[in-house]
């Protein structure tokens, strides 16, 4: 007697739960809405009102396979912290609720990603645990406000998604390449992370919970 194997539906390729999410946000200062497909193809269509995270998040969506929309507007006139937060804040949301329950998928992501003279890692752990750690050379601290921008986007990030995130730039000088590499690092990392494992289908912990 032949027994069937658990698995065999998800390697058959027959269809799998829609991991996509929407989050809206309003406040005196924001107001954001997010459409996103954790099983995209890379596509996006962004518009902050910043057109440096609009380039940034392209990048993310691309290398990580994401599909995104995105549409944004906050107090700019005063200057793009609050935009740039709530941003991470809605992408965050965006990627717990996609995941959902977060059965069988890998959990953990690790990526460097060389951008000319600078070197970036970024290790994740999708864990239930939110915790940013942000380390950046001295070198690049005469342009920290820009920096300090992505710091904020990544704290959102990681406080409303509940990822333990890891933002490690070893060296470089030019702030425009290491943001891009931080956000390609972190596109790659993600979408291993969230990737399905098809030897697991359930919550990959021993706990049994992701919280």
């Amino acid at each position: 007697m032949k027994i069937p194997n658990p698995l065999s539906k998800l390697e058959s390729g027959s269809p799998m739960i829609d991991r996509k999410a929407k989050v809206e946000r309003k406040t005196k200062e924001t107001e954001i809405r997010i459409l996103l497909d954790l099983d995209g193809k890379g596509e996006s269509k962004i518009n902050t009102s910043y057109p440096f995270l609009d380039h940034m998040l392209s990048l993310f969506c691309y290398h990580g396979f994401f599909d995104l929309e995105i549409s944004a507007k906050g107090d700019t006139q005063i200057d793009y912290h609050h935009l740039v937060e709530d941003v991470g804040i809605c992408l965050g949301e965006a990627v717990k609720n996609g995941l959902g329950e977060k059965k069988g998928i890998r959990r953990y992501g690790n990526c460097f990603v060389p951008m000319d003279e600078v070197l970036v890692q970024v290790a994740l752990d999708v864990s239930g645990r939110p915790l940013l750690v942000f380390n950046f050379p001295s070198q690049a601290k005469s342009r920290v406000s820009d920096l300090e921008l992505a710091k904020e986007f990544f704290q959102g990030f990681s406080s409303h998604s509940g990822i333990t995130l890891h933002i490690n730039l070893c060296y470089g000088n030019g702030v425009h390449h290491l943001m891009e590499a931080i956000f390609k690092a972190f596109a790659l990392s993600l979408d291993e992370a969230t990737s399905r494992e098809h030897r697991r289908r359930e919550v990959p912990s021993t706990k049994e919970t992701l919280e």
